[in-house]
């Protein structure tokens, strides 16, 4: 499809010597309001350059630029030429591209099947899958199917937290007051009982604590009734996890967790060591990164455990031996901002250049309405009730729907399924990652506004719509024929949807995905409002419906890449 964008460069560097094609694209801006054209070139800087009044500028540029068949127009508006892209041709290259792709349309391929690690998710065992995992899941999934999207070849990666002192605590709770017949019952809630039971009591009895980390040393060295619980608490785990997950329509290629990197940390210590990274600081190891600002790093404590710094700085050696990526990306609550940042450090302070391709994607946290969550307490959330909730909301509605217009949906059960879970998606990507929010049930599962189900809605408007009009494919459509300001607007935003999964991938901001895909059903439905569609002329009918069904594709594949499925009917 044409790049106008590229085309204005092209034209404005032949004309401009003092600028580069690189400098004069970064110039370019897209004007707040199509009145004011598609895209606007600013002259401001070339004031200094030319020594001239920057109207005089636009308006000498405009006139060496001439006509472009590309565009209707180029207006001078004070100190900014406006491109007005050629609606004949947008709808020409819109249109005939999304017949050609369909599902592709908006596929470009940046990656060049460049491997890319996504990690995301990474949920303790022997702990809930709590409405704070939402977060990371969600996002982190978006990304890979996005960037997979874009040619990448992603490596989806679940590093389960299944190591580390906590497993200690488990271990001891679990001996003292742990019964299998009721943990088999209910896997999670119960051991989340003996988690936070042992978290209490060693308050009062602070030797709990001793024999927990006991503990953990024992499954660090192979210990057989150690390695046996842990491995019971991390099947029973999975097997709860993966069900949320089947829940989701999210998988992973990899779910190596902290524990397969404990038997190849050695060598990367020994690594360390050699390469006189470590110092030893009141009996630890230690890294010192005053050289990156950054506080110093303890890699193996006095009583010569190891800790997460260490696993992970081990998995970043193992993850580019393995897969050589050209990017290693952690989907990672933005209070761990330090943690990355000092990993990075240290795998540079080690000469391993490729530091700079590992990336941490931050996120805010997420909290309820009454304070803070914490497993430790017993405060949570499982995230597999929110989700159940929701389909169970969606299906009331459903069910009053089909009362309301007195027939039966075939599939009421899987739709309220696909709407309840979109919606809780859709709220997680709502906003940009970043932002901290309150989990709130009201707005989660709301429908009305800039939501999920809003979206899907469309979606299965447009379907019936299509329907309904007898619409095929093979049918030619006149372009010419779509002028209406309407339709102008929804081309224009068509056109402008690759871009948007471009800018997503580069940011890592899945928002940018569900912003758009709102705006595209709020025109689309102004568009409903004020058009009639399924008119007589059936050149005119044919050409609405295919701008119609371009909607479709490309509503779709919006939310495809979010992870939440496009009804054909609501």
């Amino acid at each position: 499809m044409i790049d106008f964008k590229s085309r204005i460069v092209e034209a404005l560097s032949q004309e401009i010597e003092n600028l580069d094609k690189q400098e004069i694209e970064r110039a370019i801006e897209i004007p707040p309001d199509y009145t004011m054209g598609d895209y606007a070139f600013p002259t401001f800087p070339l004031a200094k350059i030319y020594r001239k009044n920057p109207n005089a500028i636009a308006t000498d540029l405009a006139e060496k630029l001439g006509d472009m068949e590309e565009f209707e127009r180029i207006e001078v508006k004070g100190a900014y030429l406006n491109f007005f892209v050629n609606r004949l041709r947008l709808a020409q290259e819109v249109l005939g591209e999304i017949y050609e792709k369909e599902d592709d349309y908006g596929r470009v391929n940046v990656g060049q099947d460049r491997p890319v690690v996504v990690e995301y998710s990474s949920p303790n065992i022997a702990k809930p899958f709590h409405i704070g995992h939402i977060r990371t899941t969600v996002i982190g999934d978006a990304i890979e199917r996005i960037y997979k999207f874009l040619g990448y070849k992603t490596i989806a990666v679940n590093h389960l937290g299944d190591y580390g002192t906590q497993f200690g605590m488990m271990i001891e709770a679990y001996k003292r007051w742990g019964e299998p017949e009721v943990i088999e019952k209910n896997p999670i809630p119960e051991l989340v009982k003996l988690y936070v039971r042992i978290n209490q009591e060693a308050k009062e009895e602070p030797e709990l604590l001793d024999r927990s980390r006991d503990w953990f040393r024992r499954l660090e060295n192979k210990d057989p009734e150690a390695v046996h619980l842990w491995e019971y608490f991390r099947e029973l785990s999975l097997k709860e996890f993966e069900r949320v997950y089947g829940i989701l329509d999210i998988s992973f290629d990899s779910y190596k967790g902290e524990s397969f990197y404990s038997d190849l940390m050695p060598q990367v210590v020994q690594e360390m060591k050699e390469k006189e990274v470590l110092e030893e600081d009141q009996g630890a190891l230690i890294v010192n990164l005053e050289d990156y600002n950054l506080p110093p790093a303890i890699i193996i404590k006095r009583d010569g455990s190891t800790i997460y710094i260490t696993r992970d700085i081990t998995t970043a050696m193992y993850r580019k031996k393995t897969y050589d990526f050209y990017k290693n990306i952690y989907v990672v609550g933005s209070q761990q901002n330090l943690h990355f940042k000092q990993l990075f450090a240290i795998l540079d302070k080690m000469g391993h250049k490729w530091a700079e391709d590992c990336v941490h994607v931050p996120f805010g946290m997420v909290s309820l309405e009454e304070g803070t969550l914490s497993t430790r307490q017993g405060k949570v959330i499982y995230l597999e009730d929110v989700l159940d909730k929701a389909t169970q909301e969606v299906d009331k509605i459903l069910e009053k729907r089909e009362e309301d217009q007195g027939r039966k949906l075939d599939n009421r059960q899987e739709l309220a399924h696909q709407i309840g879970v979109g919606a809780v998606k859709f709220q997680e990507l709502f906003n940009q990652r970043i932002k901290d929010y309150v989990f709130n049930w009201e707005q989660t599962l709301s429908f009305d506004g800039e939501t999920g189900p809003y979206v899907q809605y469309s979606h299965a408007r447009v379907s019936s719509l299509l329907n309904k009009g007898g619409f095929s494919k093979e049918d030619p459509i006149k372009t010419d024929l779509l002028g209406e300001k309407e339709e102008i607007d929804l081309l224009r935003s068509l056109y402008g949807f690759s871009q948007t999964v471009i800018d997503a991938h580069e940011k890592y901001e899945p928002y940018f995905i569900t912003r758009y895909i709102v705006e595209l059903a709020k025109n689309f439905n102004k568009y409903y409002n004020a058009t009639q569609i399924l008119v007589e002329d059936q050149d005119l009918r044919r050409a609405r419906l295919g701008l119609c069904y371009g909607v479709k594709v490309v509503l779709k594949t919006g939310l495809s890449l979010l992870g939440i499925k496009a009804p054909e009917a609501m």
